[in-house]
């Protein structure tokens, strides 16, 4: 990661400019490393950069798009997606979730379940609802929530997203 200047660069950003203690997460750390695997790396448009933090004091969206702009005006050309996850656990019915981490552990995939920040002295802080395993291994795992609530979605996301023309090794793990 130090290497991509493009990450350290959105990592600074968010650190700067986005909420306290966010994190870069999904596609953002997933994308880069499976891409390292192979030679020649696939070259594909990042599609946007998930910041995620968590703030149970004030959860509305109004908020998200005010830091959405700010990291707009550091990084212009970055499509930023900003969520507090105070108030994701709605899009799924779920109960409310008590921090980042448990927002983590409901999103569809174990290997997007990662989140990064820059520390004030500069280190990788890393989020992890599901360890880094299925991201080292190449493993697209669904996680249970997903898979107890949202099976096809996974598939949905599968397909759409073209993971496997992408990574053409990549493992698919439904259950």
């Amino acid at each position: 990661m130090r290497s991509d200047k493009a990450a350290m660069t959105a990592l600074e950003a968010v650190r700067t400019a986005g909420p306290e203690g966010a994190y870069i997460a999904a596609g953002f750390i997933r994308n880069r490393y499976w891409d390292s695997l192979y030679d020649p790396q696939p070259q594909f448009p990042e599609a946007d950069v998930d910041v995620i933090y968590f703030d149970a004091t004030y959860d509305l969206k109004t908020r998200d798009l005010a830091y959405e702009a700010s990291l707009k005006l550091v990084m212009p050309d970055v499509d930023w997606q900003v969520r507090n996850q105070a108030r994701m656990h709605t899009f799924g019915g779920h109960d409310p979730f008590q921090d980042t981490e448990t927002a983590l552990r409901h999103w569809a995939e174990t290997a997007t379940g990662i989140g990064v920040r820059l520390s004030p002295d500069g280190a990788f802080e890393w989020l992890t609802a599901f360890g880094f395993d299925d991201l080292f291994a190449h493993i697209l795992r669904i996680t249970p929530v997903m898979k107890d609530n949202d099976p096809e979605g996974f598939e949905a996301r599968l397909q759409a997203k073209g993971w496997l023309k992408r990574w053409p090794n990549l493992k698919v793990v439904r259950d």
